[in-house]
């Protein structure tokens, strides 16, 4: 597999790696595991997406926020690694929803990342999932996603 050859096959660039927010580190390594911080949806430029699906964003709008959080933590992977084609597996992902108390749909929202992976990996990027909604995140941003990567 060719990672780089695909992502310019989807018209994809990989933003600058972001900045941890606070005390912890972006990514660690043990073994043939890699462990991803939580990642947000941070825009070029530096600016998050914000706000509430279900109030602020509609569905498609927080599911364009999940493919943004995971365009990060794919550059955040990449600085990590060296070489995205070192990637064995997608093992899992754990996405939170910033959203309203009656939104139920936050699986559709963390779908914006799966779907992404899916496409860049193939079965590689099929991984175990956890979506959930949840009251606050931080800086109000939509979206935080971790997650778990096998490599060789």
């Amino acid at each position: 597999m060719r990672v780089e050859s695909k992502l310019a096959d989807l018209e994809i660039e990989l933003p600058e790696t972001p900045h941890p927010m606070a005390n912890y580190v972006p990514a660690v390594t043990t073994g043939n595991l890699v462990f991803i911080s939580g990642h947000g949806p941070t825009r070029p430029g530096g600016t998050f997406i914000t706000g509430k699906v279900g109030r602020d964003l509609t569905i498609e709008e927080g599911y364009e926020a999940a493919r943004v959080t995971m365009l990060n933590c794919l550059s955040t992977l990449k600085a990590e690694i060296g070489d995205l084609d070192r990637v064995r597996r997608i093992v899992k992902l754990f996405g939170m929803v910033n959203c309203t108390e009656e939104f139920t749909e936050p699986p559709a929202v963390i779908n914006g990342a799966s779907d992404l992976l899916v496409a860049i990996f193939g079965d590689a990027g099929r991984h175990a999932r956890s979506a959930v909604g949840m009251h606050a995140l931080p800086r109000s941003i939509a979206v935080e996603i971790e997650m778990v990567v096998e490599i060789a």
